[in-house]
């Protein structure tokens, strides 16, 4: 056929590299130089002009099938994008601003794609065997809205205002680009992603691999440009009760997306097997013989996924975030709801505790500085990067105060308790005073029947996807003959136990604890006063208790992984409670939480600190002459 037709196609031919190309008899383009012939094939409109053949029409971005499996060929970076994609999505369903996804989170991606070497660059990081992807606007895969251009900077006035209130022009949306990959010769019997292999054993210095936790962290930083009313805590308890897709998120891949043996190991989340005497009373009344037996005869049953913890997303944060070269994030003011005083009065509300605490909290965030501009914006530029734990900062101020007000020493708060319900009895028409027994009682209630609930939730959780995973085509009829053996054991496991069936997911809330005047069951204590506990100096109030304990006064050297260490029988039991209390409602380790108190005192205390850093010096002298 005439070589005219065939000078649209530009591509370099895999084998000669020359751009010479002419067409078959059935459309396909064939290489002058070296005869290589390619599975591309002309778009044919008169159908006339090629007799005895069969027409197909290739559509601009249409995935080919694989010989193997019958699937697309797809890298792994298309299979995070589609489940960043389908977590922004569950975000926007949450009540989040579509800009999020149309452009904070669309840039970031770009910009990781660009720094992993992975797209939009000249040389993309796969085997000189394999052609590179090819970026394309199709308009039938419109999974992102909007693409803003990517520049090698953040100066582009579109990005920085994507935190504010720009939004998208209609007239100029274009689809997020979808990364088509060319064909391979021989399709790969080790993954069915076309780069599994070598993406599982790519180990490049300086290159931050995605993996699926990492997807909350970018989506963590796009809701901390945003200043979204979604902290850390409240992301990771979303995915937790399974409103945002995180644990066998690939199984809402397209089927043509064929996922085994290396993408197993990539898109799969580690399994734990340990198994803990709360998850074995939360199957019911069940003999413990009856559940070792199964246990037994059956471990894989008794698998659970490891769900994302909250010092591991927030490392990841900076980590993304410093490799990527983000500039400053907009600023946390005080009407942000990232604030520590709008916070404070959040997990206030959550606990149960008297408004009126409002107010010594929002003193100690201004004696501390926590509450400055410059200490809550994130920038990632700076020597130091770190951006602050906003959630685990306010509860750890509330911590501060009640130790202000109450002492927490298993002795004051007791005898304050005393002065209290005294007084509520003879005057039961003013306004209670607060009482911290009684608080302490309703709370231990209320916190004892939320972690039951929340521990049966996640032994029963379905911790198989619906889509099995396998290591290759061999091993697809065992896995799928396992998944349903498992399936029907769960059923009969359940009859045995007589356990009642799994509701549907509630409707998500941004509080865990709801106290309402009108519940004769559990007291409400936010309109109780704190008069019982303040004393009046003047024109100010002051706090009865005189006396303050630090949680520490040694802190660990720079070289350490931790601040401070936190053992349980080192505190009151007062102090305990607390910990634990907030720790559970932010779904974090009770050590993080004591050595962000540990933090705030140091700030609130620098006399102290300071007193107690000389005298340790001295002695140190000392010992040393």
């Amino acid at each position: 056929m005439d070589l005219d037709e065939a000078k649209e196609f530009k591509e370099r031919c895999t084998q000669c590299a020359a751009v010479s190309w002419g067409l078959t008899d059935e459309g396909k383009y064939y290489c002058t130089s070296c005869h290589n012939v390619t599975e591309r094939s002309k778009e044919v409109v008169n159908t006339g002009a090629i007799p005895n053949t069969k027409i197909q029409a290739i559509n601009r971005g249409l995935k080919r099938k694989r010989k193997l499996e019958k699937g697309w060929d797809w890298y792994v970076c298309e299979g995070f994008q589609h489940i960043l994609y389908q977590q922004a999505e569950a975000l926007k369903t949450l009540g989040v601003g579509p800009e999020l996804k149309n452009e904070v989170l669309h840039n970031f991606w770009k910009r990781y794609l660009q720094k992993s070497k992975q797209a939009y660059c000249k040389n993309p990081v796969y085997t000189s065997k394999r052609k590179a992807p090819v970026l394309e606007d199709n308009p039938s895969h419109s999974d992102w809205d909007s693409e803003p251009e990517l520049l090698s900077d953040f100066s582009c006035p579109s990005f920085v205002e994507s935190g504010a209130e720009s939004q998208p022009d209609v007239h100029t949306q274009k689809p997020f680009p979808i990364i088509k990959a060319s064909q391979s010769e021989t399709a790969s019997i080790c993954s069915g992603s076309v780069d599994g292999v070598e993406y599982s054993l790519r180990k490049e210095k300086g290159i931050v691999k995605m993996t699926v936790p990492r997807t909350l962290a970018f989506c963590c930083l796009a809701l901390l440009w945003q200043r979204e009313t979604i902290t850390l805590s409240d992301l990771l308890r979303f995915v937790e009760e399974d409103h945002i897709p995180y644990i066998n998120a690939f199984q809402h891949f397209p089927e043509e997306m064929k996922l085994y043996g290396r993408d197993k190991g990539i898109f799969a989340i580690e399994m734990c097997s340990d198994v803990s005497s709360a998850r074995l009373l939360s199957f019911g009344d069940v003999s413990f013989s009856l559940f070792l037996a199964l246990k037994a005869y059956l471990p894989f049953v008794l698998h659970h996924q490891s769900w994302p913890n909250y010092e591991d997303i927030y490392k990841k944060m900076i980590e993304i975030a410093t490799f990527l070269d983000l500039p400053r994030f907009p600023d946390i003011t005080e009407d942000c709801y990232l604030h520590p005083n709008m916070l404070c009065l959040k997990y206030l509300m959550e606990v149960n505790l008297p408004d009126e605490m409002h107010n010594l909290t929002c003193q100690v965030v201004k004696m501390t500085g926590i509450g400055e501009v410059d200490f809550l914006t994130f920038d990632p530029i700076a020597k130091m990067a770190k951006t602050a734990k906003y959630d685990v900062q306010a509860v750890a101020v509330i911590v501060v105060v009640l130790k202000l007000l109450f002492l927490l020493d298993d002795n004051l708060e007791w005898s304050l308790s005393n002065i209290a319900e005294k007084y509520n009895e003879k005057n039961k028409e003013d306004k209670p005073w607060f009482d911290f027994r009684k608080w302490y009682q309703v709370m231990k209630k209320s916190l004892d029947e939320k972690k039951q609930k929340w521990e049966e939730t996640r032994a029963k959780y379905l911790w198989k996807s619906e889509k099995p995973l396998y290591h290759s085509s061999i091993d697809k009829s065992v896995v799928c003959k396992r998944r349903e053996m498992v399936v029907n054991l769960q059923k009969q496991f359940s009859t045995l136990v007589d356990s009642t069936p799994t509701i549907g997911k509630k409707s998500p809330s941004s509080f865990q604890f709801n106290w309402t005047e009108e519940d004769p069951d559990r007291t409400c204590f936010h309109g109780h006063s704190l008069q019982g506990v303040l004393t009046k100096k003047g024109q100010s109030l002051t706090t009865k208790n005189s006396l303050y304990w630090l949680s520490t006064q040694k802190f660990c050297r720079s070289y350490c992984k931790h601040v401070t260490t936190y053992e349980e029988s080192n505190f009151s039991l007062s102090y305990q409670f607390i910990i634990n209390l907030f720790s559970f409602l932010l779904r974090i380790k009770t050590s993080f939480l004591h050595e962000e108190v540990s933090l705030i005192e140091k700030r609130l205390f620098k006399t102290k600190y300071s007193k107690t850093k000389k005298k340790s010096s001295r002695s140190r002298k000392v010992r040393k002459y």
